[in-house]
């Protein structure tokens, strides 16, 4: 599915997110601009609290000026580094969970890592799909 992540009707948004949270580029630096600097405030604290999150976790801040409940970041993997594929669906079920942790019963991922990472998204693991073969 094609759109813009911040118009979807949901209650929150995942972000394709490093693990400093410094969300310089790609569909990060859309979703902070929008957000407006709360968000990256709120991200830089996180990592000064907690060090660099690992590939695969996710964690949450607030959305800022967006309509969103939340944003989960999602630490995809980048292309090259090995096992792409099972840390990045580790990124995806791992921000499922915090969405449940929070009862959101709604949200929107963008192609996590596809784009600066340069992770195929052909073959991006779908928690909820078949079509990239066997889970890890």
């Amino acid at each position: 599915m094609r759109g813009d992540l911040l118009d979807e009707p949901v209650d929150a948004i995942v972000n394709a997110a490093n693990g400093h949270l410094a969300h310089g580029g790609g569909v990060a630096a859309i979703i902070s601009r929008a957000a407006g600097p709360a968000l990256q405030r709120e991200s830089d604290l996180l990592v000064e609290k907690h060090g660099a999150f690992p590939t695969g976790a996710a964690v949450v801040t607030t959305a800022g000026k967006l309509p969103f409940k939340g944003v989960i970041h999602a630490v995809g993997p980048r292309q090259g580094e090995g096992d792409e594929e099972a840390k990045l669906y580790l990124a995806l079920v791992t921000a499922f969970a915090r969405a449940r942790e929070h009862h959101w019963e709604s949200v929107s991922f963008p192609a996590v890592s596809s784009g600066i990472f340069a992770v195929p998204w052909t073959c991006a693991p779908v928690p909820t799909s078949k079509r990239c073969g066997p889970r890890p």
